[in-house]
């Protein structure tokens, strides 16, 4: 700021008042600064003035995610994006892999960087080490699952109903040797889905049986050898319950054993989570579907809501899916 000053034959203070945009500078000193800031390549340090005034927003807020290459979690992040850019924030955006030691690393950087508060879908572990950065000023949302040992907003989708219902489709079309196939169960959202399977089938007296449930599937390539042995199954399945977009997509990989079974995978199929032209698939996909872009537009609203002071107990906010049947749970 003293180099643009000297260039501009103006003082520091004039500067800082451009730059700030400040009012009450005269035109011809604003093109005199302007002019010394191109030729010397300035730019603001807004970190460096944060550390020299105390109570001063950065202005930016974190996101942290299990996996921003699954179009679910973009499509929160976009949603979230949009809230901040219409108050003028940034979004630092983070995966964990939902593992909890990365979960604690991504954190630990973003609040280096003293964001103002942290969208974030929890891992399976304890957040017990956040209340730290929460008794220092950082806000915390949690979405899509809550997080264990923090007493925060949460926002979620009734994930029980909604597999209940998925399954209860597929039962009320005749089947009843249905599969299993889910994400890793200390994930929050895994167990309330497969208990949803479970209470449908008990609701309609049909026992448990473990040799069709498969767990701990993180993307397509596990789903699709889960589907492999379960076909190979002597009684096989007849209908699988896919508990999120990707296992669905990996179990979409599996070729039917014969041309006519009008099935995918040789299987009737419902999955939780939409995905990408699902209607256009033969037979077009029946799903649970829910929504990101209001998942993440609702925990962005209570954030903002917190940082502008909002000092009141805990919400739990829970948003409804909607059930699409489309004709894959036929078989």
């Amino acid at each position: 700021m003293k180099d643009v000053a000297r260039a501009a034959g103006v003082s520091p203070m004039t500067v800082s008042r451009v730059v700030s945009g400040e009012p009450g500078v005269s035109a011809e000193r604003v093109a005199l600064v302007e002019q010394a800031v191109r030729r010397l390549g300035y730019r603001r340090d807004d970190n460096a003035r944060r550390l020299r005034q105390k109570d001063v927003r950065s202005s930016i807020i974190g996101l942290v995610v299990d996996d921003l290459a699954n179009p679910f979690y973009a499509l929160m992040a976009r949603s979230v994006e949009d809230a901040a850019r219409s108050r003028g924030y940034l979004v630092l955006v983070g995966s964990t892999n939902d593992e909890p030691r990365r979960e604690r690393e991504v954190i630990a950087a973003f609040c280096a960087r003293r964001v103002d508060g942290l969208v974030l879908v929890p891992t399976s572990g304890g957040h017990g080490f956040l209340k730290r950065e929460m008794d220092g000023g950082t806000k915390v949302v949690c979405v899509d699952r809550p997080a264990h040992g923090l007493a925060v907003d949460t926002v979620t989708v009734d994930n029980r109903a909604g597999a209940h219902r998925a399954v209860s489709h597929l039962l009320d079309l005749g089947h009843t040797r249905i599969g299993y196939l889910g994400d890793r169960l200390d994930i929050w959202t895994q167990r309330e889905r497969h208990a949803g399977y479970l209470e449908a089938l008990a609701a309609r007296g049909i026992p448990e049986a473990p040799e069709l449930v498969r767990h701990g599937l993180r993307g397509r390539a596990d789903a699709a050898a889960a589907v492999a042995e379960l076909r190979a199954q002597v009684p096989r399945p007849t209908a699988l319950f896919t508990s999120n977009d990707l296992i669905t997509l990996g179990a979409l990989d599996v070729p039917p054993v014969g041309k006519n079974e009008g099935t995918h995978g040789g299987c009737a199929i419902v999955g939780f989570d939409d995905v990408p032209l699902a209607e256009r698939l033969d037979p077009p996909l029946s799903v649970v579907s829910q929504d990101p872009a209001a998942l993440g537009g609702t925990a962005a609203s209570l954030l903002f809501s917190r940082i502008d002071g909002d000092r009141a107990a805990p919400r739990s906010v829970v948003l409804l899916t909607r059930f699409i049947p489309r004709g894959s749970g036929a078989g």
